[in-house]
């Protein structure tokens, strides 16, 4: 299905959804983009409902959203499927994410700390001071790795400086050097990578030091190129 006629699909999908449950979402967007599952392979996320930032909204009660479905993750998972059910698949979705839009609305509040992650978030993009465990306020979607809007961070241990950091990404392996300069909280936005997300990725290094990494005047950022790693050999039968 072409991107044009998904976004027909879902214009009339829309008009099917009773208004009452369309209060306070201000947008149905479609992106072309793709979002593929941090941690399986050939799983993707078809849509999402975004809470819009507490200072829009003159009450908790006055909640808005709005709900993104990924024209490129259908398109991808139909690659894969050949009976793929674009409409059945796209209403699922629309109504998956707009019952978590009425969760969002019931619990208001948690929405100020996701609110400052985001700000956070900002401040590291911009290169300016962070605090370095903002990104776990974000969503937690597996152990040890956290989104915040379109960027994910990984969690990993850290390794010496200059040596060989390994990490995996939706269903697959990779490796990248650790820049010789590097201290820690290190945070290292990775490129090179199959299927990578809307944002960036970004593999965190936290420092071991506890609070007093809090107080530090730096944390340290760069760029690394990933190399992915072939998948492993199945073992020989005997």
């Amino acid at each position: 299905m072409r991107l044009a006629d998904f976004e027909a699909l879902v214009q009339r999908l829309q008009t099917e959804v009773p208004a009452e449950y369309l209060e306070g979402v201000m947008e149905i967007e479609v992106s072309r983009n793709t979002l593929p599952d941090p941690t399986h392979a050939d799983v993707y996320t078809l849509g999402e409902c975004i809470p819009l930032p507490l200072d829009h909204q003159d009450s908790p009660g006055g909640v808005l959203s709005r709900i993104v479905l990924y024209y490129g993750s259908f398109h991808a998972l139909a690659k894969l499927d050949s009976e793929f059910d674009w409409r059945g698949e796209a209403w699922e979705t629309l109504t998956h994410e707009l019952r978590h839009h009425l969760e969002w609305r019931a619990r208001a509040p948690d929405l100020e700390e996701f609110d400052w992650a985001a700000e956070q978030n900002f401040a590291r993009q911009d290169g300016e001071r962070f605090d370095p465990l903002f990104y776990r306020s974000g969503e937690k979607v597996a152990e040890g790795v956290y989104r915040l809007d379109d960027d994910f961070f990984l969690e990993q241990e850290a390794v010496s400086p200059g040596s060989e950091l390994r990490f995996d990404w939706h269903g697959r392996s990779y490796g990248a050097t650790l820049p010789a300069d590097a201290t820690l909280p290190a945070f290292l936005t990775v490129e090179g990578i199959e299927e990578p997300p809307p944002g960036d990725l970004v593999v965190v290094l936290p420092s071991s030091a506890g609070l007093r990494s809090l107080f530090r005047a730096t944390r340290f950022l760069a760029n690394v190129s990933a190399t992915m790693f072939p998948p492993a050999s199945p073992p020989q039968q005997g």
